[in-house]
Formats: C-alpha cells, sequence, structure tokens
C-alpha cells in the first residue's frame, strides 16, 4: 500500500499534547476517506460495502455542579459511507476536555449532556449522522450478560468462526511479508456453503506514529470460490508493519477478497484492541443482513473480545 498525505491528521497525531481538562470542540480533527481509497480503486459514490465504524471509549468522565465525578462508557457509531473519519487521538483529547467540565446536577443530566454534545460536534465535524449512547458501567455488565445469554440460545447469532492459527498447522509455513501483500492470497474452491475464518493475529501501526495497533478480524465468505485459510493467515500477518488506520485496514481486507473472489456475499470485521482508553471497530459487508447485530447499533452494549 502506497504512502498517504498526513498533512491533515498532523495536528495532534506524533507530537507532544497537553490534554485539556475543559470542553473544546476545537481539539476534533477528521481526514477524509478518501486518501485510501483512491489506492484501493475505491469511489465514494459507488462503494462495495455498507457498514460502519464503531467507536468504544471505556475512561469517559465528566463533573457534576457540585465537583463529584462521573464515569461513563460511550459507544459511537456512523456510517462508512460518510465523507470523513475522525482522527484517533484528536478524539481522545476531545472526550479528556469533559473530564473537569460540570455538566448537569445528577449522574443522567450529565450523561445526557455528554452524548448530546458529542453527538453535536462528531456530526459537525464529519457531515454525517453520529450515533452517541453513553451507559454506566453497570448497565454494561448487565446488557453484555444478556446478550452473551442470547448468543448461547441462538446458534445462528454467534461468531462461528474457524480460528485459524489454532486450526490448521501453521508450524511448517514461512510468514517472511509484513507489507501488505495480495499476492498471498489463493484462491480455491468452496467446499462448504460459506466459509467463516477468524484470526487474533491481525496487527498494524499507526499511519504517523508507528505505533502498533493489534486486534481480531472475521472474514465471512459465500460462493464458488474461497480462499485457502493458511494463505488468508498469511495475508493478514502481511499487514503487520503497515501504517494504516483501523478503518483503511479492514476496507483494504475487503477490496482485495471482493475483486479477486466475486462472491456472493462477504463480510469483513475488525475489532481493534483498546489503546488510550478506545478501541475502533470497523466492519464491512455486502448486504445488510451480514452485519454483526450489536456491534453497529450504538443502543447495544458492545460485547469484548478479551483484548478489548
Amino acid at each position: 500500500m502506497s504512502k498517504l498525505d498526513n498533512s491533515n491528521i498532523s495536528k495532534h497525531l506524533g507530537k507532544s499534547s497537553e490534554y485539556a481538562c475543559f470542553y473544546d470542540a476545537s481539539l476534533l480533527v477528521r481526514e477524509p476517506r478518501s486518501s485510501n481509497r483512491t489506492h484501493l480503486d475505491l469511489q465514494d459514490d459507488k462503494l462495495p460495502f455498507i457498514g460502519s465504524d464503531t467507536w468504544n471509549g471505556y475512561e469517559v468522565t465528566a463533573l457534576s455542579n457540585n465537583g463529584l465525578p462521573f464515569f461513563c462508557v460511550v459507544k459511537f457509531t456512523y456510517p462508512c459511507d460518510s465523507k470523513y473519519i475522525v482522527e484517533s487521538k484528536s478524539l481522545k483529547l476531545y472526550f479528556n476536555s469533559f473530564s473537569m467540565t460540570k455538566l448537569g446536577d445528577t449522574r443522567d443530566e450529565v450523561f445526557a449532556s455528554i452524548k448530546q454534545m458529542a453527538e453535536r460536534d462528531l456530526s459537525e465535524l464529519l457531515e454525517t449522522t453520529v450515533i452517541v449512547e453513553v451507559y454506566s458501567n453497570l448497565f454494561c455488565i448487565e446488557s453484555a450478560r444478556t446478550i452473551v445469554n442470547e448468543w448461547n440460545l441462538d446458534e445462528e447469532s454467534k461468531l462461528s468462526h474457524i480460528t485459524i492459527e489454532d486450526t490448521y498447522t501453521v508450524e511448517g509455513t514461512v510468514f517472511e511479508k509484513y507489507l501488505e501483500d495480495p499476492s498471498l492470497l489463493r484462491v480455491v474452491d468452496s467446499e462448504v456453503p460459506v466459509s467463516r475464518y477468524h484470526s487474533a493475529l491481525l496487527r498494524s501501526r499507526c499511519r504517523v506514529t508507528a505505533q502498533p495497533d493489534s486486534g481480531d478480524v472475521f472474514v465471512h465468505i459465500k460462493g464458488k470460490k474461497t480462499v485457502d485459510p493458511i494463505s488468508l493467515l498469511e495475508y493478514i500477518v502481511s499487514f503487520r508493519d503497515e501504517c494504516h488506520f483501523h478503518e483503511e485496514i479492514c476496507e483494504a481486507i475487503y477490496k482485495r477478497l471482493w475483486d479477486l473472489l466475486e462472491p456472493e456475499e462477504l463480510n469483513v470485521m475488525c475489532l481493534y484492541a483498546r489503546r488510550g482508553g478506545w478501541d475502533i471497530c470497523p466492519e464491512r459487508a455486502s448486504s445488510k443482513k451480514l452485519l454483526h447485530s450489536s456491534l453497529g447499533d450504538a443502543s447495544c452494549v458492545h460485547v469484548k473480545m478479551p483484548r478489548q
């Protein structure tokens, strides 16, 4: 993948930043999605996928009017057809600016203020509809327990993907490509109606700072052709030193598989581990029915992977 212009996002990234303690929407920075999509031959008005970018923040805090701090979990989502993405460090600085800001007399008033202000600021920044929900820790625990119980009752809603590195013999495979290389993917005839693969070996690096980002990737393929799972693992590993944002990595995997296989159905979901109190979870799918039921829905608490 080619080197990208980072001038739009250099306000905070790669620089020492003093954390603001009082609300400041000017901290937010956006980046056009087109800066990476051009390289992948993706056109904003003719995307081969739908989906969303989901952000989960676990350390958001603000004050009541009498100075009592409240902590909450914030989840927000916005569609993948938006013109812009929000840059992650600017987002963390923005939400930290709530930390010493007094926003109401009660916990509910504080949470409602965070939701209202964040929805307004992010929607204006990204020129799309951003849905923000604010949850207490207790609510998250209870909701996650409910969702897991529903998965246990409903086999179809489980993430029934095969973990490649735990299922197949990979010790004899030589992994030597650590920059994205789609030529590693090998097409094979599909022996099952749907191939579902997972790997916990996804690792990429920040476009600007080169800091590592680790995550889990889930791939759903339906069609006459699929990919050899070992070759898919080689390809996933080839992102190890690739410097791109989470959303760009997800779209690259999707586009390479879409072009190679011409499948009936395709879904790629990347659940990255949190960094700085936030995790980023992009998902791209060929149809709405393939989207994960709770990931892209801000009204549903995200059930985390172990590393998140």
